[in-house]
């Protein structure tokens, strides 16, 4: 394996009030060929977090086979979360809190999300939202679109 990631991942969530309509979006890049998917979709009523989560999941399920990949996210919740949290919420079924008592939100988004993780090298990048990076942008305009599309069939 290289250090080069084959694949570069750009995801952005976002929500309508919280919780509200929201959307997700993704920008799977191949790195070798520069070849791109794109992906989105909305629910009627969730949360930014819930988005962002979906976003980076949806992303890794694109994938064909195990990938060494670079998850670019501006969600430091989802960035510290895989990184940092999830190891503690495991070792404490899933419950987090000063007396390890309150159940992790979003606890089955993830899931769903270290077992993806699992299957492939990944490396997550934090980047600041809505400072010009331009994936970012293009995937915030993506998700938000979604959010404006699920709002209009909830009504």
């Amino acid at each position: 394996m290289t250090d080069t990631p084959e694949a570069i991942l750009f995801t952005d969530g976002a929500c309508s009030g919280n919780p509200g309509p929201g959307g997700w979006a993704f920008i799977l890049r191949h790195v070798p060929t520069g070849k791109e998917l794109r992906g989105s979709g909305g629910l009627a009523e969730t949360t930014n977090n819930q988005m962002e989560l979906t976003g980076v999941i949806e992303g890794l399920r694109a994938l064909k086979k195990p990938t060494h990949i670079k998850v670019v996210s501006d969600s430091q919740y989802v960035i510290k979360g895989i990184t940092e949290w999830v190891t503690g919420w495991i070792k404490n079924g899933w419950k987090r809190g000063p007396k390890k008592r309150d159940p992790v939100k979003n606890v089955e988004l993830w899931k769903a999300l270290v077992e993806l993780d699992a299957q492939h090298t990944v490396e997550y990048e934090y980047v600041r939202g809505h400072t010009g990076h331009a994936e970012n942008e293009e995937c915030d305009q993506m998700a938000v679109e979604a959010a404006r599309e699920a709002a209009m069939g909830a009504h």
